[in-house]
């Protein structure tokens, strides 16, 4: 089955998980507090009993992909053998820092190591050195290589079974090598549905913290008021760039907006590194590497069954199930822009360099942040506390020129927000249009109102409906985790598959090559052989013509001889 010639139309995975989308959001509306209540029971439930599914099968997700891309599995191309990358290095790695995790970076890259420090991890003292060191060892580890493993993992598949399979652009694509045909059918559209409501509450959530932190910005350089009409106004704001963005498409869209941004991020990165506690972050980011490959194996491999601690389970868990309620969207954005590099490229990219990224920005923003915190310059962890959208802002404006910086800032937010919403449309439209890589304007504009609505009337609605929403998507992650450790056994048994196709091509390919060359050299030494031959078969042949020649040279003159003896007489 092409993908390029895939079928359009909406299907019965839009109708149902659109139906499903807009009763949650008018359950929030209406009742956000029992929405919240239920939530919250059913959350609690989940970590007090798949806590430990949680850790166990990210430090797994890890542990696989790094051995996949070391493997000799590394080599195989996503897509034809010939193919080459669509987007330049620079350009791949924008869109996949920009595509929706980049909000996480900047919302987060001040707050959770200043939370850390006064909140602290199991067998820490708050408000210590120790307690400084390990909040950004845990706000690091909460963002490096774990949850980009589990994007890779999503995206490897998907990317895997559109262009080197030809499936398309859908979540059960992956599980043809497990149920065969029946990815077509109701288990197939059970496991879409599925991960478009993942995906739509993943995005939501998002949209709301990226309001609340353009709100919070504003409000902090302007006298622009932090309030919920604020915050819709902003949605509004940023739904009609996006559509401007989304008409454009990938290539002219998403793709320029992510070089951009990047630019932007690089530049406010640079400047906080330049005038802010240079010597502080460079020591901070030594300490911080050197701890988190040091303990990375402890920290994914820790529970707490000895003591009645709610913070792994309110912090580390929250976030792998946060990462894995996004692996949907991530995976199938990060597919669509990975065609034709080889898996070891890939994991490289997605797995290397955002986790560089993100030891890099969070010992910048966050070492900042703690290093004004412990001298007292600042009351950075009382704005944590109360007002966490605010902790960035707080940050930059006790450093050199914050009023451009700030400003900056909310820009690098809006353009984030632009990205996440053009991402999320497109891959929610391919993902409810049978997999088309390109969905119609029509369908993309309908989810990104859909998401933009949902985060909007949860805004209003207070913010326990906001809160039920993150929580539900975190809920809606366990059912996906497992569906990833199935989609790990399908990739094994196509590449497994591949690979030993390969080899029979490549041993094949090699006794040509072995025969060609043989062929060739017999050819030589044959044709010396028969040359030889050829040229001594002449030899004779020229000495019998000559031994010819002379006797008739003879005979003619004995009988000239005889004849003038002849005559003489």
């Amino acid at each position: 089955m092409n993908q390029t010639n895939v079928n359009q139309k909406p299907g019965s995975v839009l109708i149902i998980s659109a139906i499903i989308v807009g009763l949650f959001v008018l359950w929030g509306a209406l009742s956000p507090e029992t929405l919240d209540a239920v939530a919250g029971k059913g959350l609690t439930w989940m970590l007090e009993n798949f806590g430990w599914f949680y850790m166990l099968s990210t430090a797994f997700f890890v542990l696989f992909v790094i051995v996949l891309a070391i493997s000799p599995l590394g080599k195989i191309r996503l897509g034809k053998t010939d193919e080459r990358p669509d987007y330049s290095w620079y350009s791949w790695i924008g869109m996949l820092f920009a595509a929706g995790i980049g909000v996480g970076f900047v919302f987060w890259g001040v707050a959770e190591p200043v939370l850390y420090y006064f909140d602290t991890p199991m067998g820490f003292s708050p408000e210590t050195p120790d307690a400084a060191v390990a909040g950004l060892r845990y706000a690091v580890f909460h963002w490096a290589l774990h949850p980009w493993a589990i994007f890779s993992i999503v995206g490897l598949t998907l990317a895997y079974v559109q262009f080197r399979k030809e499936r398309p652009a859908l979540i059960s694509s992956a599980f043809y090598p497990l149920i065969g045909e029946r990815v077509n059918g109701w288990v197939g559209k059970s496991i879409d549905i599925l991960a478009v409501i993942a995906t739509c509450t993943g995005v939501a959530t998002t949209f709301g913290l990226s309001a609340l932190q353009i709100t919070g910005g504003l409000s902090y350089i302007s006298p622009i008021p932090n309030t919920v009409v604020t915050q819709t106004t902003i949605i509004a704001i940023v739904t009609f760039l996006f559509m401007f963005s989304a008409a454009k498409g990938v290539d002219k869209g998403i793709k320029v907006l992510s070089n951009i941004n990047l630019a932007v991020a690089a530049v406010l990165l640079v400047f906080v590194i330049v005038v802010g506690p240079t010597l502080f972050i460079a020591e901070s980011f030594v300490t911080t590497l050197g701890g988190y490959i040091t303990n990375v194996a402890s920290m994914s491999l820790t529970m707490t069954p000895f003591t009645e601690s709610t913070w792994l389970g309110t912090n580390t868990i929250f976030f792998w199930a946060w990462h894995i309620a996004w692996a949907p969207f991530m995976g199938i954005f990060i597919a669509r822009i990975s065609r034709g590099r080889t898996i070891r490229e890939f994991m490289a990219g997605v797995l290397l360099v955002p986790s560089i990224l993100a030891v890099i920005w969070f010992t910048t923003f966050g070492g900042t942040a703690l290093s004004l915190e412990i001298a007292g310059a600042a009351p950075i962890g009382d704005l944590v506390m109360n007002n966490v959208e605010l902790a960035l802002f707080a940050t930059l404006g006790e450093l050199p020129l914050s009023s451009i910086t700030s400003f900056i800032a909310v820009i690098l937010i809006l353009i984030f927000f632009i990205t996440s919403a053009d991402s999320a449309s497109y891959v929610l439209g391919a993902m409810t249009s049978n997999g088309s890589l390109h969905p119609s304007l029509f369908v993309k504009m309908l989810w990104g109102i859909l998401i933009a609505g949902t985060a909007s009337v949860l805004l209003i609605s207070g913010d326990g409906g906001l809160g039920a929403l993150q929580t539900a998507s975190i809920i809606a992650a366990l059912p996906f985790a497992i569906i990833m450790a199935f989609m790990i056994i399908s990739i094994l048994i196509m590449l497994g598959k591949d690979y030993k196709l390969e080899g029979k091509q490549r041993r094949k390919k090699n006794r040509k090559e072995i025969k060609a060359e043989i062929r060739e050299e017999m050819y030589d030494d044959i044709k010396e052989e028969v040359m030889e031959e050829m040229k001594i078969e002449m030899i004779e042949e020229i000495k019998e013509e000559m031994k010819e020649e002379i006797k008739d040279d003879l005979l003619e003159e004995l009988v000239s001889e005889q004849d003038i003896k002849k005559e003489n007489k």
